[in-house]
């Protein structure tokens, strides 16, 4: 050793008058004590600030979805129990935790120096022998309770330091019988369950308040790895660690020898009487809705499933279970099992997510794709309404139009545009070339106004389109990206209110445990997208979709809608002329929009699907729209199908469009005053 002796005096000589000179020593010190300021500024900082007050009612609530009434709907938590107050948690189970779990728990404030010392030791042991075995031993009932309520499992000197300063805080605001309530309300006991009283039901069939020595013992001896001592799965070792516990009680005088004996001679007898029924009865809307508070409202997930929040929405029950209820049904869908679906409900004057059913699927993923909100699909012949008749009508055109349709060939490339199965007829109105889905007139009308007229109308419905999507394609559906069932159902609700579209959405109202209101957003963001004069006759020509058009198959018995139907053709049957990739119904009256889609994935086994609604999901838009519409208002169309015969608004003059068209003219003189003089032409017949 006396030359490592000799390596140190030398070091010391070389470096010492250096260190002197600049004073190095206090210069460590300052640097030190500067870093040890700004991390307990940050920490106190920290604890300030994480609302420790708020949580004894963060954790008795759980999350709480309300429907469009007020009504409960259903509860969002993971990690939540059933919350039990002090007196009705035995005391066999306090003395059993504080025996085993933090002896001092009484007489200290948040933290343990020994604690905290002898898991610095072991952290130092792990990293200097490549160690991942987990320090732990230094933490108190309350650290324990902040780290499950705030923090992460992770083991570092960081995490360690903001639990002592928060556990300071928290017990600063509650008293101790409160924290340990808590803390054996938000605990993990293996096999799905939280809290005590979820726990005694699950294992032992008893209340909380009714829990024996022997079986307090046996909760407490799970705390430490309920995976390795619930008696469930591992029976012997959950015995072995219950003696253990109860040998602690001993030494810590709340049990004496001879309870010892008698209580470890109690066979484990176990009962299961834990209600595990779910509560998360809407998944589809339920995912719908976190999804919303995460990403309009800045919330996280965990907030969301544990901060004991009331969400208020925009569900009705009555259409979510029926909708839920028919997608169950593979009848609905003509039995093919193979395709997917979705359809989403929404109120057309306010925008609210009525009812949602986002795939079919024999079991739920918790927050997995959803086909209704997250799709990106082509909308066929659905778009034809938004990005080539009503640009057209806002630019003079009538209904009663004569266009072409015949198959014929389009752009600078040549395109051949044909109809569905090559149907060809003589010219026909507008109208009718929209209720039977024509191609070739919807591309003829699309170059005649303009593809950047359709591109900006389409835009301005809210769909995402690029500039790629600026070419005739656009008339049919082409879409570079494509849109989801609730864009589409979005845009239509412009038709439903008379030209305004109202955002989609299923939040109205956030509460937190405290009763603070944290989102308030109760009436729709809408815009007008159309004229109420361009919107009425939207609706005229659309009448006929399912009355004489495409969608006739599919019409609700005794309700009259508006609406369009779409399909895809499938790349990949070229050779079957009556196949499809995806189908699509547009549905819609003065209160509500219903858009359903059906189609292929790539899991799909087989690579088609029939042509036409009828034939795919005709009996799922017929059902829904027969169960949806009598829990309306049953507001009626201020305007009749040209199919009628008793027409009288295709050619009849009203001052308020007049007035309508001078309003918006405001903005666009010209353009204002193209529409008045087309309105006042269809006075004499045009």
């Amino acid at each position: 050793m006396s030359w490592l002796k000799h390596i140190i005096k030398k070091i010391n000589e070389k470096f010492s008058p250096f260190a002197k000179r600049w004073q190095f020593g206090r210069f460590l010190i300052i640097v030190f004590l500067s870093f040890f300021l700004i991390m307990s500024v940050y920490l106190v900082t920290l604890a300030k600030t994480a609302h420790v007050k708020n949580l004894q009612a963060t954790l008795a609530q759980t999350t709480t979805v309300y429907d469009d009434s007020g009504a409960k709907a259903g509860e969002l938590y993971s990690q939540k129990g059933t919350y039990v107050k002090y007196s009705r948690i035995s005391q066999n189970m306090r003395d059993a935790v504080i025996s085993s779990e933090d002896r001092n728990f009484y007489h200290e404030y948040g933290f343990s120096v020994k604690g905290i010392a002898r898991s610095a030791v072991l952290n130092i042991k792990n990293k200097l022998l490549g160690s991942s075995i987990i320090a732990g031993g230094g933490s108190t009932l309350t650290q324990q309770l902040v780290k499950n309520a705030y923090l992460t499992q992770e083991q570092t000197i960081t995490r360690k330091a903001k639990e002592i300063f928060l556990s300071m805080q928290v017990e600063q605001d509650y008293t101790k019988n409160q924290i340990l309530t808590m803390y054996l309300n938000n605990a993990w006991f293996g096999n799905g369950v939280w809290g005590v009283e979820d726990a005694s039901q699950k294992y032992f069939g008893v209340h909380a308040s009714e829990l024996t020595t022997s079986q307090a013992a046996t909760l407490t001896g799970m705390l430490p790895s309920p995976a390795l001592y619930n008696p469930i799965d591992h029976p012997q070792a959950a015995t072995k660690r219950r003696n253990v516990v109860l040998s602690t009680m001993v030494a810590t005088k709340r049990l004496s020898a001879s309870q010892l004996k008698q209580s470890q001679a109690v066979p484990m007898t176990l009962n299961d009487t834990y209600d595990s029924s779910n509560k998360y009865q809407y998944p589809w809307f339920f995912d719908s809705v976190i999804s919303e508070a995460i990403k309009t409202y800045g919330l996280t997930e965990s907030d969301v499933m544990n901060r004991g929040y009331k969400i208020y929405t925009t569900l009705n029950q009555q259409d979510q279970t029926n909708l839920q209820q028919n997608f169950n049904n593979s009848a609905m869908f003509n039995y093919n099992t193979d395709a997917q679906a979705a359809s989403v409900v929404l109120n057309a004057k306010t925008g609210g997510v009525r009812a949602l059913v986002g795939g079919r699927e024999e079991e739920h993923t918790f927050r997995g794709f959803n086909y209704a909100t997250q799709s990106k699909l082509s909308p066929g012949s659905s778009i034809k309404p938004i990005a080539v008749y009503a640009p057209a009508l806002e630019k003079g055109y009538s209904i009663d139009t004569s266009l072409p349709n015949t198959t014929r060939t389009f752009g600078t490339n040549g395109w051949e545009v044909h109809n569905a199965l090559n149907v060809q007829t003589d010219d026909v109105p507008m109208y009718e070339a929209l209720e039977h889905s024509y191609n070739v007139p919807a591309v003829y009308l699309l170059n005649k106004i303009g593809v950047n007229a359709g591109y900006a109308s389409a835009r301005k419905f809210g769909l995402p389109l690029s500039d790629k999507d600026k070419n005739l394609a656009l008339s049919l559906g082409g879409l570079t990206v494509g849109v989801s069932p609730m864009q589409m159902a979005q845009a239509y609700t412009a038709f439903a209110n008379d030209g305004v579209m109202s955002d989609a959405h299923f939040i109205t109202k956030i509460v937190d445990a405290t009763g603070k209101v944290i989102v308030n957003h109760p009436k729709a963001k809408q815009k007008r997208v159309i004229s109420s004069r361009v919107a009425d006759n939207m609706t005229r020509m659309m009448l006929g979709t399912y009355t004489n058009g495409t969608g006739l198959g599919a019409a609700p018995a005794g309700f009259t809608i508006a609406g369009k139907t779409g399909t895809t053709e499938n790349p990949n049957d070229t050779e079957n002329s009556q196949s499809s990739k995806d189908s699509w119904a547009m549905a819609y009256t003065k209160d509500v929009v219903e858009a359903t889609w059906m189609g292929l994935d790539d899991k799909s086994k087989n690579n088609s699907l029939p042509l036409g609604l009828t034939a795919t999901m005709g009996p799922l838009v017929k059902t829904s729209l027969e169960e949806i519409l009598p829990n309306t208002p049953g507001t009626n169309f201020t305007v009749t199908n040209p199919n009628s015969g008793t027409d009288s608004n295709s050619k009849a003059f009203k001052w308020s469009d007049i007035g309508s068209d001078f309003s918006k003219g405001v903005d666009n003189a010209v353009e204002g005053a193209n529409k008045t003089w087309q309105t006042i032409k269809g006075l004499f017949g045009n």
